[in-house]
């Protein structure tokens, strides 16, 4: 089961009328043409990850992010996210992102939304623990971690917009630090848009085949510098 152009259409329009009352009353939508697809995407490209990257796997249940949103401490009180995500994590992690993965993994991403379809690969905004530990082991060989930047050319290298990179050298590391480069990341993740035409119809697997195994000497790099096996 494939998205289809009704996938954005319900997406815009939940943008638009981002209120209970209007959300149920397009419930069937949403669980036809937003969460069953996905739903059916997570299935395929588990399998297809077995072949070429065994150990990060999709779950059904849980690898797709929530439409609802988390509101408790934002200004902002609309209840329900106006775009549609899966993730593919670690199989021995847990499939936690950002700062609620003490657990975690670098992992694979898709996003769904309208104008602003994407995919892409690494760890978004990690607990400080975790992030001291890949800042560790980017210290110990920056060279080696610049070399595997280097492949992720075609995804214009480490992204630097979601997240700012710190302004001075985190606590621990000198100014002058062969890494330093690389260091003053908050977030260690790459990507980039593709167009909706490529996220309907069933060529979205095949695609994001070709882009996730792009995608995975970073995904691969992270995990083995927090001791997770390839």
């Amino acid at each position: 089961m494939a998205f289809t152009r009704n996938a954005f259409r319900f997406l815009t329009g939940l943008k638009q009328h981002n209120n209970k009352p209007w959300f149920e009353a397009h419930r069937e939508s949403y669980e036809h043409d937003l969460r069953e697809p996905m739903r059916a995407l997570i299935i395929e490209m588990d399998g297809r990850l077995k072949r070429f990257a065994p150990e990060i796997g999709g779950d059904p249940k849980r690898g797709m992010f929530r439409i609802n949103r988390d509101i408790r401490f934002s200004r902002d009180k609309s209840p329900y996210k106006t775009w549609a995500a899966c993730w593919f994590a670690h199989r021995k992690a847990s499939t936690r992102v950002g700062q609620e993965a003490e657990e975690g993994s670098a992992g694979l991403y898709f996003h769904l939304q309208p104008g602003e379809c994407l995919v892409g690969a690494g760890l978004w905004m990690p607990p400080r623990p975790v992030l001291g530990r890949i800042r560790d082991t980017i210290a110990d060989d920056p060279k080696g971690f610049a070399r595997m930047v280097a492949t992720l050319k075609k995804f214009g290298g480490l992204d630097t917009e979601s997240v700012p990179l710190l302004k001075r050298m985190p606590h621990g590391y000198p100014e002058d630090h062969p890494a330093a480069k690389w260091l003053r990341y908050q977030s260690y993740t790459a990507g980039r848009a593709i167009k909706d035409s490529q996220a309907v119809g069933a060529g979205l697997p095949a695609l994001l085949e070709r882009e996730f195994k792009a995608l995975l000497p970073l995904v691969r790099w992270l995990n083995k510098a927090l001791k997770l096996p390839a």
